[in-house]
């Protein structure tokens, strides 16, 4: 009878043995990972997100912009989106004002840029040069900060990375087609 408790003891605590090792060996073991939640470190410092947009809402913002940046100009200007670019100011001509229009045909750049190329100019009825009048422009008109012409070159060069933006938010130019009006940017979200 002694034999059968011994037995019967081992055989419990054998039991109690592979009980608590496979509820260790379970509990040790990690969870399934598909449903835990992975925080990824981006490759650079940024997050980027694309944007569309349209002529009319580009129109509001970019004059809105020029509004603030361009503040204390001495002379005003605006920019129209139609099927090209369109900056429409006026010039100081003696004692008198002449209406400007020149218009430009846009170009995204791979690095997120934007280059605006003359096309036409009209000062008033008067033909001008057109690098004469891109370099009085460049000389007069007071350019938001990352907008720089380029007389010479008949270009005006936009570096949208330089452009001041309320938060450290970084635009890149994806797509500008203004007659098909398929407008795509990149913002880049600073993560640091």
């Amino acid at each position: 009878m002694k034999n059968k408790w011994k037995t019967g003891f081992f055989l419990l605590l054998g039991l109690i043995v592979i009980i608590v090792i496979i509820l260790l060996s379970l509990i040790m073991i990690p969870a399934d990972e598909k449903g835990k939640i992975q925080q990824t470190v981006p490759n650079n410092k940024n997050v980027s997100f694309e944007v569309m947009s349209n002529k009319a809402d580009l129109n509001v913002l970019i004059n809105q912009y020029i509004k603030k940046e361009a503040a204390d100009s001495p002379i005003e200007y605006s920019i129209q989106l139609q099927d090209e670019v369109e900056l429409y100011g006026t010039l100081p001509f003696f004692s008198q004002e002449v209406d400007l229009k020149l218009t430009f045909v846009p170009e995204a750049l791979d690095n997120g840029d934007l280059v605006l190329k003359q096309k036409s100019i009209s000062v008033g009825s008067l033909p001008l040069p057109v690098s004469y009048v891109l370099k009085f422009i460049k000389e007069n008109y007071k350019l938001p900060k990352g907008v720089e012409i380029q007389p010479n070159d008949k270009i005006v060069h936009v570096n949208m990375q330089q452009l001041k933006l309320k938060s450290d938010v970084k635009i890149k130019v994806k797509r500008f087609d203004l007659i098909k009006d398929d407008i795509a940017f990149t913002i880049l979200v600073s993560v640091e």
